[in-house]
């Protein structure tokens, strides 16, 4: 995916340090804990829009970023990729403000948006297939289950065979 995997890489624990990878060091950020709090993500994004003051690791970021997007994140870990992602989608989601302000310095061209719904769509897509098809073969919980007459033991036959 081109663009903004680097872009939430930013946002969450993506460092670069060396020329061909990218700085483990912050992979074990808790990214619960940045996306639950507005001023840790919130600041974040003012380091990445120049409007607020960076920590070192956010100056890191910001340094080395033009490199992570212009590489499609090529030189994260998997653990990073997926990271990326999931903050990335969340900031799409929940904050659409300040998606609009970081994907005009970012990704003006707005290609990872587009990839990002597109694969939302299809993933949406399989699971009401899979969900289409697993109530085909399971009985409705809404139905009663249709019993055997001829096994319910309170026919007129079973009832005249006590007699």
């Amino acid at each position: 995916m081109k663009g903004f995997y680097q872009f939430v890489v930013c946002l969450a624990y993506l460092h670069l340090t060396a020329a061909d990878h990218y700085t483990n060091k912050y992979d074990n950020v808790n990214l619960d804990e940045v996306l639950a709090s507005e001023r840790l993500l919130s600041g974040y994004v003012r380091c990445l829009l120049n409007e607020g003051h960076c920590t070192p690791d956010g100056n890191e970021l910001k340094r080395n970023l033009p490199d992570a997007i212009s590489n499609d994140c090529s030189k994260c870990t998997e653990r990073q990729r997926e990271g990326s992602d999931r903050v990335m989608e969340y900031i799409i989601d929940h904050r659409p403000n300040d998606w609009i302000r970081l994907e005009k310095m970012y990704n003006s061209d707005g290609s990872y948006k587009r990839k990002y719904l597109e694969r939302k769509a299809a993933t949406e897509k399989s699971k009401d297939e899979k969900s289409t098809e697993k109530s085909k073969t399971e009985p409705s919980k809404d139905q009663p289950e249709k019993k055997d007459e001829a096994n319910d033991g309170d026919t007129m036959d079973n009832a005249e065979q006590k007699d």
